[in-house]
């Protein structure tokens, strides 16, 4: 029997999300996790195109139904490439950014970020 399968490949792993995005990323299928590779700043073009089609191999073993790619923005888009010539469709989180301010005792600021998912959005 075949499974839907619908890949993270981000550093952020599903059992952490919110209700609201397993709910949503469930209508593609079983999440599956596969972690967004560690992006040294060092890497050669060579090095990040073999990190690529390793990480796009690792995905494609799933055959999944859709992906959520989110990482250091050039793998990404090369990710992103390489699972949309296999007729993949690849998402992209979209969250709601909320951001409060706090001025500590010695004057320095403080920033609070928390995203808030929406909604997953096409590539």
């Amino acid at each position: 029997m075949f499974m839907r399968i619908f890949v993270n490949c981000s550093n952020h792993p599903s059992q952490k999300w919110l209700g609201i995005q397993v709910k949503a990323a469930e209508k593609y299928g079983k999440i599956i996790d596969v972690p967004f590779p560690v992006v040294d700043c060092n890497l050669s073009n060579t090095q990040i195109e073999e990190l690529v089609e390793q990480t796009v191999a690792k995905i494609m073993v799933y055959c999944p139904e859709a992906v959520m790619c989110m990482g250091e923005f050039v793998v990404c888009y090369k990710i992103i490439q390489q699972l949309k010539i296999k007729g993949v469709k690849v998402l992209a989180s979209c969250s709601e950014r909320k951001v409060t301010e706090h001025i500590e005792e010695n004057g320095m600021v403080r920033k609070e970020s928390i995203f808030v998912f929406r909604r997953f959005r096409e590539y």
